[in-house]
Order: structure tokens, then C-alpha cells, then sequence
């Protein structure tokens, strides 16, 4: 629940309230869910969320105090991920707390708000009544897909929905995914991870090859986090490195994150521009 993250992609998390249910195999090893157990704050599935604190809550206000020094020493806005340990669009939330979200987000528009659903068939109905044909111009909003039927069915309803960004996190990556150059509208910015743990599924090289192709070639920005596993990274499956000096070798992500040698970790701009890792 910390508020400066680890997450590559990200500056800051922050969980209005903590709690999901699983819906599809992407949830199979959650992280968070996992986390729910050891802290014992909320027990996972179909029961009562938990919101956090008042205190916690005004985070975000200092974050946006602190916006214009942020932007003057790293050049670019804060971002900031919502929800890591829940679902900004659950429909067990209380709608109260999700307005709550809304107007916590309104008055902190120096600052970036990503938030991530594993539900976009709810965003629609549980935006606010002021959003409009083009959506807040500090939130962003993704879902995930961890193979192509999840794209398939997941990234239509998204893609309806107006937006300063829409993004797509292929994580865990468990199956292939491929962009469809015939879809009228593309994601703005697509994140590539394979699982990690001791339980985690492998991913595949050839996966993440091709969906990195399919965003150069559409102008979606690539942002390939990690391998998830080293035995998914090339250096040992495709050259037999050793996984002990594949880990030196290649220290971005856990089991590490280039692709053929290179790094793609690139962010989307809502002005259309794309824009390397900071």
C-alpha cells in the first residue's frame, strides 16, 4: 500500500480502498490478493471492501502541492496508479467512496491518475456525470488482458470510452496477445510483463516480440516491464546463459526486461507524442 512505488511504470500507488473479487486466470496468482492474507486488513472475494484512511487520503494533496518542484526535477508530471490493491471500478464499492475518488481526483489536476480495471464494461456507468467527449484531461484510463481473449473482449468496451489516454497492461502476459490493425481505434499505450513468484506461468519470448512489433507498426507506445521469471528471458531460453549471470546481465524487472538487447519502456503523451522512460 506504500505510496512511493516500485512499479517501473508509476510514481506513486494509491488504494482509496483495498479489496477485489477474482474474474478471469490473470487473477489465478494475484499479488494483492496475496498480500490481503499475510496483512489480514480484508479478506479477499465477495466481502465487504475496505476503505482506507482519511489520513491516507490526503496524500494525493501533498503529492499535488509538490507537483511544479516534481515536474522542474524530472521534466514531466507525477503518476500515479489507482487502484493496486483494488478495482476503481468494482461494482461491490460503495458509490459514495468512488465520488469521493472523482472529486479527490479533481482537485489534484497537476497529477497524472492511472486507473486500471479488470471490469471495463463498468467504467461507463460509474464515471462521473461531468466527464466529458474527451474525457479528464489528468486520468487515464486501462484494463487489463492477459491473453487475446481478454483483448478481444475487454479492449472494445475501453476503446468507447473518452479518455486523455487508454492503455492496455498485457500482465501477466499467459497467453499470446496480438494488436488488430483492423480495430478503428488502438490503445494509446499497451504494458508487457510475464507473472512472477514461485507459481508463475511461463511467458514466452516470441509474445512479447510480436506485440512490441504490433505497437510500432499502429503508434502504440511499448512499455516492456519484465520477463517476470528469468527463465522466460531470452539470455536463458533462447542462449543458454547461465540464470545467475543472465540476472547481472539484465537487472531491469524481475527476471529482467530487455528484448534483444534493448529496453522498451516508453509512455504515452496525451498530446499525442511519444515520450522515452524517464
Amino acid at each position: 500500500m506504500a505510496h512511493n512505488s516500485k512499479i517501473e511504470w508509476t510514481d506513486h500507488t494509491f488504494n482509496p480502498w483495498i479489496g477485489c473479487t477474482n474474474v478471469s486466470p490473470g487473477c489465478d496468482h494475484c499479488y494483492a490478493e496475496s498480500w490481503s492474507k499475510r496483512s489480514g486488513l480484508v479478506k479477499w472475494g465477495n466481502n465487504p471492501r475496505r476503505r482506507t484512511s482519511e489520513a491516507y487520503w490526503r496524500a494525493p494533496v501533498k503529492w499535488q502541492a509538490a507537483a511544479a518542484a516534481f515536474h522542474r526535477q524530472h521534466g514531466r508530471r507525477q503518476r500515479v496508479f489507482c487502484a493496486s490493491l483494488a478495482d476503481v471500478f468494482d461494482n461491490q464499492v460503495d458509490r459514495v467512496w468512488r465520488s469521493d475518488l472523482f472529486d479527490l481526483i479533481a482537485v489534484t489536476p497537476a497529477i497524472d491518475w492511472l486507473l486500471l480495471t479488470k471490469r471495463p464494461q463498468n467504467i461507463e456507468k460509474m464515471l462521473p456525470k461531468d466527464w466529458s467527449e474527451q474525457g479528464r484531461p489528468n486520468v487515464w484510463l486501462g484494463t487489463t488482458a492477459e491473453d487475446q481473449a481478454r483483448f478481444d473482449q475487454r479492449w472494445p468496451m475501453l476503446s468507447r470510452i473518452p479518455a486523455a489516454v487508454r492503455f492496455i497492461s498485457y500482465e501477466p502476459a499467459i497467453g499470446p496477445m496480438r494488436l488488430n490493425p483492423t480495430h478503428e481505434q488502438q490503445p494509446d499505450w499497451l504494458i508487457v510483463g510475464g507473472e512472477s513468484g514461485h507459481r508463475a506461468r511461463p511467458m514466452r519470448a516470441t509474445w512479447a516480440r510480436e506485440i512490441i512489433r504490433d505497437c510500432q507498426s499502429l503508434g502504440v507506445a511499448p512499455f516492456f516491464k519484465q520477463w517476470g521469471a528469468i527463465a522466460n528471458n531470452p539470455l536463458v531460453c533462447e542462449q543458454a546463459m547461465a540464470p545467475k549471470a543472465a540476472v547481472l546481465a539484465d537487472q531491469h524487472g524481475k527476471g529482467g526486461g530487455l528484448l534483444d538487447g534493448q529496453l522498451y519502456r516508453h509512455f504515452p503523451d496525451p498530446r499525442g507524442i511519444l515520450t522515452a522512460a524517464a
